[in-house]
Formats: C-alpha cells, sequence, structure tokens
C-alpha cells in the first residue's frame, strides 16, 4: 500500500510559516543562512517594532477608555505572536523531529479501512483551518480599508491607532505607513493562525493515532486465524510499542505547545470581553462593527479549535483500554497476556493535553473562558455607562 503523507494535511500551513521565516527547509533547524537573517530581519521590522510602537501609544491614550480598549486587544494579539514566534523557533528541533515520527512506519494506517477511518479527523481540521482563516481575511480587510470606507483617508486616518516618531499626516509618509501596517498584521496574522493550526493539528494526529491503535486492537484476531502464536504476539507488541510512540509525541508536542496555549487562553478571555465591548461602542452594521464582529469570531475558534482537539484526545485514548478488551486476547499466550494487563492498567488513564498541568483542553475549559470573558465584558460596559451618565 503507498505511503501515508500526514504532513500534506498541513502542507499549507508549513508553507505559510516558511513565509514567516518561522519553518527551515527539511528537517533542518536554524543555521547561519540566508534564511535565519532574513527570519530576523522580518520578525523584528513587522512584529516587535509594530507591537513595540503601538505599545507606546498607550501612553498617550490611557484616559480615553475606548481608544484603549480598541488598542489593547490589537496589541494583544501582537504580542501573542512574538511569543508564540520565540516558542517556535525555541523547539525548531522538537518540532522537525515530530514531523519525522509521524511519517514514521509505525505511524502509518495499516489499510483502506484505516485510512477512511482517519479521514473525518483530517476532514474537521481543514474545515476549521479554512473558517479560521476566513475570519482573520474579513477582518484584516475590513481593518485596511475603514479609513477607505469612512472617507476619513482625507484626513490622513490610519488602520490602527499607532504611535511613530514622525508625522504621518503629510503624504507620502502617511500613504508608506499605511501599507506598512496593512503588511504588519497580515504577517502577524500569519504567524498566530499558522502556530494555533500547528498546535490543533499535533493534537489532531494524536486522536488519529489513537482511532488507528484501536482498530489494530479490535481487529489483531482478523490476521491469528492464520498465524502463528509467534507472529500474533509480535502484533500484541507492536501494539504496546505503538502506544508507547503515541505518548512519547503527546509529549514533545506537549513541550511545544505548553506555554503558547496558557498565554493564549489568558488573552483570548480579555479579548473577547474587549471586543464585545467594542462592538457596544461603535455604530451597528458599519464596517468597523462587522470588522470587531469577524475578530471575535476568529477568537473564538481559535480557542474552540484548541478545546475541541484537546478534547477529541482525551475521549480517543480513554477508548484503547477497551478496544484491548474487544480483541482476541484470551488465545495468547501468557507472558504476552501479562504484558496486555500492564498495558490496559497504563492505558486506564487517558491522554489529556494541558497547559503546565494548570487546565486541560477540553470543552469543559472552552464554556469557562466564555463565561470570564463575559465578566470583563460586563465591567467595560458597566464602567463606561457610568462614564456617559456623569
Amino acid at each position: 500500500m503507498k505511503k501515508f503523507d500526514w504532513k500534506l494535511t498541513i502542507r499549507l500551513n508549513i508553507i505559510l510559516l516558511k513565509v514567516v521565516g518561522l519553518w527551515p527547509k527539511g528537517d533542518e533547524t536554524y543555521k547561519c543562512n540566508l534564511y535565519t537573517a532574513y527570519a530576523i530581519i522580518s520578525g523584528t521590522l513587522f512584529t516587535i517594532g509594530h507591537n513595540l510602537l503601538q505599545t507606546i501609544n498607550l501612553f498617550f491614550i490611557y484616559n480615553n477608555l475606548e481608544a484603549v480598549t480598541a488598542t489593547i486587544f490589537v496589541s494583544l494579539t501582537q504580542l501573542l505572536a512574538i511569543l508564540k514566534s520565540y516558542y517556535l523557533v525555541q523547539n525548531m528541533g522538537i518540532l522537525k523531529q515530530l514531523m519525522v515520527t509521524l511519517n514514521s512506519e509505525m505511524f502509518q494506517p495499516k489499510n483502506a479501512k484505516q485510512k477512511i477511518l482517519i479521514e473525518p479527523n483530517l476532514s474537521f481540521w481543514k474545515t476549521i483551518f479554512r473558517a479560521y482563516w476566513g475570519n482573520a481575511c474579513c477582518t484584516l480587510f475590513l481593518w485596511a480599508v475603514f479609513p477607505i470606507i469612512d472617507n476619513t483617508v482625507k484626513e490622513f486616518r490610519l488602520p490602527l491607532l499607532v504611535w511613530y516618531p514622525y508625522n504621518t499626516k503629510i503624504s507620502p509618509l502617511y500613504e508608506i505607513t499605511y501599507i506598512y501596517q496593512i503588511i504588519c498584521c497580515y504577517f502577524i496574522c500569519i504567524i498566530n493562525i499558522s502556530v494555533d493550526t500547528l498546535i490543533a493539528a499535533l493534537n489532531m494526529y494524536i486522536g488519529a493515532q489513537c482511532d488507528i491503535l484501536c482498530d489494530d486492537l479490535r481487529n489483531i484476531d482478523d490476521y491469528s486465524k492464520n498465524s502463528s502464536v509467534d507472529i500474533v504476539n509480535e502484533r500484541w507488541i507492536n501494539c504496546i510499542m505503538h502506544h508507547k510512540e503515541i505518548l512519547r509525541f503527546s509529549e514533545n508536542s506537549h513541550r511545544f505547545f505548553n506555554w503558547i496555549v496558557l498565554i493564549q487562553f489568558f488573552t483570548s478571555a480579555v479579548s473577547i470581553g474587549l471586543t464585545m465591548f467594542q462592538l457596544t461602542v461603535v455604530i451597528p452594521f458599519t464596517s468597523e462593527f462587522y470588522s470587531f464582529f469577524f475578530y471575535l469570531m476568529s477568537v473564538t475558534v481559535e480557542i474552540f479549535m484548541y478545546c475541541w482537539f484537546g478534547n477529541e484526545v482525551e475521549i480517543k485514548s480513554s477508548n484503547i483500554p477497551y478496544a484491548t478488551f474487544e480483541s482476541n486476547w484470551i488465545d495468547a499466550t501468557e507472558e504476552t497476556k501479562k504484558n496486555i494487563l500492564f498495558f490496559v492498567l497504563r492505558c486506564k488513564k487517558p491522554i489529556k493535553m494541558s497547559a503546565l498541568n494548570l487546565f486541560y483542553l477540553s470543552l469543559d475549559t472552552f464554556m469557562k473562558i466564555l463565561r470570564t470573558s463575559w465578566s470583563y465584558f460586563a465591567v467595560l460596559h458597566q464602567v463606561n455607562v457610568k462614564d456617559l451618565s456623569k
């Protein structure tokens, strides 16, 4: 059977990471070459520099609640892009090794049935990927054209509130700065979305491997009828080794995105609350309103993606002990039965993806984040109403 290419599903994801300087070619990590120089220059110019200038601007608008909230949620997104880039570069060796493991012989589907079995996992990830990118692109497009649509471009208004050490209200500095902001936004967007969907893909792969393992266990007797005892025992051992590789894969994945998820969940809760507040203070059904709406949808999809695939890992890994009992373990040798017993005891504890073991990636966590965001929104709305009533 033709070898299944797991990386084909995330090919676009890897291409986008290459564009922003966050994925060296092949299985290599960063070296002293032109690509590394490009990564440093582009990251400094379009990510760190832009975020620093936008943060400085907060000191000039701190007494304007609406302007501050409109700036903070964007700044948080840009700050996340810097942190994600840092952890991606720091763990590049681990990630490249994960890609090698993913296409190893042990992780391959054994037959056409297993390819069909894992297809829903891959298809749902692609659907989430498109939904995430669709909302993000709508947000960025509306941010980019808002000054043109409301005709404030004549007043030299920029898409984002950012401080610059020069006068942006004269031509051609205004046009150059306008284009620079748009490039920065798309650059930061690519980083955020590509890293987020890569993390979701790693969790999706873990869940798919659990499905393959469960199918191998349930159908181990299909191969045993015309096979010797030694061959059957070898297949049991292969299943046990496969489980160990899945655990190793999940541990390495967890090591990569531990801090990213922790920071992401905190900032997303704040961003959702701030964005909902912005929706109450802008004019309804304008381009600015829709830009906030699509941004809100993007962040919500982002958090849902983390929690959904993390939840799937727990559910699918918890099916492994049941699949073992559904197999033909009765005809196994005594030594193999002992191995199966230890295997089942180990599998009783499902794989749980977490953020520094503080909270797990689950749908329950997703609901908690939404409730926290609503609390932030309620406080901001109440403060704003009091200010307006004075």
